[in-house]
C-alpha cells in the first residue's frame, strides 16, 4: 500500500500517552489500554529499527488535574520504555504543534510528514492531525494505535472509526501497526 506510507524521515509523534491514561487511578484507561500500549511499544521499536526518530508529547494540564505537572498521571506512561534520547514536548491545549519546538524539531530532522499515534483521538490526536498540516507537514496516522474514553454520547470504538474516516478526508495517510511493523524489514 504505497499510498499508506510514510517516508523513510518521518518521526514517529507519541502523543499524550502518559500515566494517567492507563493506571484508572482518576479516570478509567482510554479503550483498549493494553493493546494500545504494546501497539505504541511495537512501533517504538519498529521505528527505532527503521533509523527514525522518536518524541513524545506530554499534556501539562492545570493544577489539581491528573495530567498537571508532577501529578502521579502527568509522566510518560514507563512501559513504552522512553529512550533518553528521545525528546518530550510538553503542551496546554490540544495541538501538539502548539508547542513550537516540535515543529522545529520535526524540520531539523529533514521530515516532510509525521507519523502519530496516542491520546486522545478525538482531542488531542485531531487537533495534532490539524497542526500537522497547518505546519505544512504529511500525516500518516496508525489506525490502531490511537484512543479515547467513551463520551456519553458515543461510545470509544465508534469515536475512532468515526475519525480515521475523518482522517481520511482531511488528507490523512491511514496504516496499521501491522502493515508498518512487518511491512520493512
Amino acid at each position: 500500500m504505497p499510498d499508506t506510507a510514510p517516508s523513510a524521515t518521518a518521526p514517529l509523534i507519541v502523543i499524550d500517552l502518559q500515566t494517567g491514561m492507563f493506571d484508572g487511578r482518576f479516570d478509567p484507561p482510554i479503550h483498549d489500554a493494553d493493546a494500545i500500549a504494546e501497539r505504541a511499544r511495537k512501533l517504538i521499536d519498529w521505528a527505532r529499527h527503521t533509523g527514525r526518530k522518536v518524541a513524545f508529547i506530554r499534556h501539562d494540564g492545570p493544577e489539581g488535574d491528573p495530567l498537571a505537572p508532577g501529578a502521579s498521571g502527568w509522566p510518560v506512561w514507563p512501559l513504552l520504555g522512553q529512550a533518553a534520547d528521545e525528546p518530550t514536548f510538553g503542551k496546554t491545549v490540544g495541538n501538539a504543534f502548539s508547542n513550537a519546538e516540535l515543529g522545529q524539531w520535526v524540520a531539523g530532522q529533514g521530515a516532510s510528514d509525521v507519523m502519530l499515534i496516542g491520546a486522545q483521538t478525538d482531542f488531542c490526536v485531531a487537533a495534532t492531525v490539524k497542526g500537522a498540516f497547518a505546519e505544512g507537514l504529511g500525516v500518516t496516522v496508525v489506525s490502531d494505535a490511537h484512543s479515547t474514553l467513551d463520551s456519553q454520547e458515543e461510545k470509544a470504538p465508534d469515536i475512532i472509526a468515526r475519525h480515521n474516516e475523518a482522517f481520511v478526508k482531511q488528507g490523512v495517510r491511514l496504516t496499521t501497526t501491522k502493515a508498518l511493523v512487518e511491512g520493512e524489514h
